[in-house]
């Protein structure tokens, strides 16, 4: 607001981005080589229990461990996200790394921020944490199915941003923002 530069710029920016199209999001640019995974069977599989949680479906993967969809059983029943290291990753810098992103995630206390519930080990010795399951889609294709302006996008961009600034105060700089 009464800065019609600065205006034409985000408007320009954001002109571009449309104009990419699905540039940054082509799996050409994120192949690489295999992963110690690869052609292996995942950590765990639905149905399986870790503790008191079973297993209902993977619903994503990084670099160092597997997200499922699970559900716990005792003392309450609830769906959670459980994510664990993954199979044939447990050298002990990764693992280090793994309870490092726990613990961060642990100290989190902000309402966009999915809260840690629970962490562990399973029994044999590979780490895994819980967290609140989030449900919903792509903030991009939020905004599109939405058809939001671009005054309600950057609405939305500010409380990300007050949410990696929360990170941030606590010393935890993020590589994978979802």
């Amino acid at each position: 607001a009464g800065d019609p530069a600065l205006r034409a710029r985000i408007e320009g920016l954001l002109g571009a981005l449309d104009r990419a199209g699905g540039l940054l999001s082509d799996p050409a640019l994120t192949r690489g080589a295999p992963t110690p995974d690869s052609g292996r069977s995942p950590t765990a599989q639905p149905g399986d229990h870790i503790g008191d949680y079973k297993l209902l479906q993977q619903i994503g993967e990084g670099g160092c461990g597997v997200v499922y969809m699970a559900e716990q059983e005792q003392p309450v029943k609830r769906r959670v996200a459980l994510k664990i290291l993954k199979l044939g990753m447990d050298t002990k810098q990764v693992v280090a790394r793994f309870e490092a992103e726990r613990q961060a995630l642990a100290l989190m206390d902000h309402p966009n921020i999915a809260k840690v519930l629970d962490a562990g080990a399973t029994d044999t010795g590979r780490p895994y944490f819980v967290m609140e399951l989030v449900r919903g889609i792509k903030i991009t294709n939020f905004c599109d199915e939405n058809k939001l302006a671009t005054e309600d996008r950057l609405k939305l961009f500010i409380q990300v941003c007050q949410a990696i600034q929360h990170a941030h105060q606590k010393g935890v700089i993020h590589r994978d923002i979802k």
